[in-house]
């Protein structure tokens, strides 16, 4: 399955370009880098200036991921709440579309 954005919730997020749009904490909004971490419930997110990795909470943010082909894609954080190897096997009628 091809990475576009129909299809990013279903795919691995880990080296992807993301930023945090909107949060519950304002102290989240704003950070921007790379996804070097998943877990169920956080993204990793390495900013490219200082190398501190941040973990943000998934459901407590709105994301905007950049594709490679420069695309620019906005998911809600509820949408990405899983373990990523349950969330990037789901096939069929998923929930995740």
């Amino acid at each position: 399955m091809a990475l576009d954005p129909a299809t990013l919730p279903r795919h691995e997020l880990v080296g992807l370009r993301v930023e945090v749009v909107e949060a519950t904490d304002p102290g989240l909004v704003g950070i921007a880098g790379e996804v070097v971490r998943e877990t169920a419930n956080t993204l990793g997110i390495e900013p490219s200036r200082n190398g501190r990795v941040r973990q943000v909470p998934k459901e407590a943010a709105t994301f905007r991921f950049t594709l490679e082909d420069g695309q620019r894609v906005v998911v809600e954080g509820e949408r990405l709440v899983a373990r990523p190897a349950e969330r990037t096997e789901r096939r069929g009628d998923s929930t995740w579309r």
